[in-house]
Formats: C-alpha cells, sequence, structure tokens
C-alpha cells in the first residue's frame, strides 16, 4: 500500500499585511513630534545644567565638584548683592504695576469711557513691543544729556538727572522701563476678570444704596482675589527672571546697583565661562520661585 504525505491545503486568501498605524496608536503618533522636541529641547537640557552644577572646569574638560559651587554660591557677596538688587524691585515694582493695572482695568471697563477698543491697545502694545527695541527708546529718553525727560524737566528748573549712571536713579529708571512694559498686560488679565463679574451684585449693592467705592472694595476687590494671585505669581516670577532691561540699560551698573540674580547667572556663564557655577546659580534661583510661589499659594488659601 503506497503511502501519500497528506499536505495541508494552502488557502488562496492573500495574507493579512501587519498594520503599524491604527486607530490605537495614531494619537500617540500625533504627539510624538512634541513629545520627541520637548524632551530634547527642555528635559536633557534640565538634567543636564543639574549634573552641570555639579561639576567644575578643569582644563579642557570638567570633573566632579561635588556641592563646591553651591557653597561657594552662599560665599558670594556679589550674589547676594544680585538678589537684594532684585527683590527691591520686586517689592516696590510689582504692587505699584498691579495697582495700575487694576486702576486702568476698572476705568476701561467703565461704561463712561468712549473708544475703549483704542485705549486697550494702546495699553497693551507695550507688552507685545521688542524688548530690545523698548529698552533702547528708554535709554535714548534718559540720556543725562540729550535726553528726553531731562529736557522736560529743565522747563520746570529740575537739574539734570543721572538716569542710568547714578545708583539710585538707575534702579528708578529700571522700574518705570519695567512698569511701562507689563502693566497693560497684566490690565488684560484684570479686564477679563471683571467682565466675569456678575452684574446682579452690582445691582443688589445699589438698590442697598452702596456707593461706587463700596462695591469696588466689597464687591470687585474679593472677586478679583483669583486674578491678583495669578498675575503677582507671574510678576513674581517674571521679576526674579529679570534680564533684558537691565542688561541693555545698565548693563548691571553702576557699581552693580542694578545687577539682577539672571544677569548676573549671564555673566558667570557666557562672560567668564564658569558654567557649572552658572548652572548652581539657575538652580537656587528655581529654588527661590518654587518657594515664593507655594507661599504665594499658602497665603491666598488655594491649597484648601
Amino acid at each position: 500500500m503506497s503511502q501519500t504525505n497528506a499536505e495541508p491545503a494552502k488557502s488562496n486568501q492573500p495574507k493579512k499585511r501587519k498594520r503599524w498605524i491604527t486607530p490605537k496608536n495614531v494619537p500617540y503618533l500625533f504627539i510624538l513630534p512634541a513629545v520627541t522636541f520637548f524632551l530634547i529641547f527642555t528635559v536633557y537640557p534640565v538634567i543636564s545644567s543639574l549634573l552641570l552644577s555639579f561639576q567644575k572646569r578643569e582644563g579642557s574638560g570638567y570633573v566632579f565638584a561635588g556641592l563646591e559651587n553651591y557653597i561657594r554660591l552662599f560665599q558670594d557677596g556679589l550674589f547676594y548683592k544680585a538678589l537684594g538688587n532684585t527683590f527691591l524691585i520686586l517689592l516696590i515694582q510689582v504692587p505699584i504695576q498691579l495697582f495700575l493695572a487694576v486702576i486702568i482695568a476698572v476705568a476701561l471697563n467703565s461704561q463712561l469711557v468712549k473708544m475703549k477698543s483704542f485705549f486697550r491697545i494702546a495699553f497693551f502694545m507695550p507688552a507685545i513691543t521688542a524688548l530690545v527695541a523698548s529698552s533702547i527708546i528708554f535709554m535714548i529718553m534718559l540720556d543725562e544729556n540729550y535726553g528726553l525727560i531731562n529736557y522736560l524737566l529743565s522747563f520746570v528748573g529740575v537739574e539734570p538727572i543721572a538716569w542710568l549712571s547714578d545708583p539710585f536713579w538707575a534702579k528708578v529708571a529700571l522700574m518705570v522701563a519695567i512698569t511701562w512694559r507689563w502693566t497693560g498686560y497684566n490690565m488684560v488679565i484684570f479686564l477679563a476678570g471683571l467682565q466675569n463679574i456678575p452684574g446682579s451684585l452690582y445691582e443688589a449693592a445699589e438698590m442697598d444704596g452702596a456707593s461706587k467705592l463700596k462695591q469696588f472694595f466689597y464687591i470687585t476687590i474679593p472677586q478679583l482675589k483669583p486674578i491678583f494671585l495669578f498675575t503677582f505669581v507671574l510678576s513674581t516670577i517674571g521679576t526674579l527672571q529679570l534680564f533684558d532691561e537691565p542688561y541693555i540699560l545698565t548693563e548691571g551698573g553702576p557699581n552693580n546697583s542694578t545687577l539682577t540674580i539672571t544677569l548676573y547667572l549671564y555673566q558667570n556663564g557666557f562672560r567668564y565661562f564658569d558654567f557649572g557655577y552658572a548652572s548652581a546659580i539657575a538652580y537656587v534661583l528655581v529654588l527661590i520661585i518654587g518657594v515664593l510661589s507655594w507661599a504665594q499659594m499658602k497665603w491666598a488659601g488655594e491649597d484648601k
């Protein structure tokens, strides 16, 4: 009896190819470019600079130095000078800026003001003006000999002021430039908050005989509490990272009177090429910003 090898019947159906793109992985493919750029340009530099803060340069390379950069930082008098300058600007300029932003926002939200769109754009324009251009304009206007400000002051008998070469007036000029730039930005945020306050609250207050001043303090201000917190945190972070204006207007002078933390960081990293020490300054600044932001949230009761 002959044996025959039974072969399985071959299917005439074409073999299905494995599909790499499926409805399940399409969303991940869409976010892959963003995640890749985030890892390369954000996560990697953060980790790299953290490791660099524990290193120092020797010869043509870097060697592990432990906490040497941080110990040096807390013994550096110039760092404390920059820290003091930054906090002085923060404590004086930010409250003035937010106060002006609230007043302007309330005025532009009033029915009595005409051409609201024009004024809103006009106050917001400094925030979108190039920092370098606006700083150069201020530098020209504040020139001690040929500046517009001293020229106008001469009409009322005021002697020329050394706006950019006197330690006190240099700080004042810096605060004025920052206030001019960011007041309109915060004004827009406050204006959005004002437009979300129910009009029924003001109507009820008017029926009870409350004046406009009382309505402002007992309705407007409490309703804007989250906006105040938001703008204060943003302004604090922005002031602690202040760099462009002092770099262009005064370069940290005179006598380091306008030296800020980020400007000192820049000088160590890109003028003296001490990147390990500059990285240590950066992470101390990150810690300060984190602690202040947490304290502001805690004080405002937003953690509850």
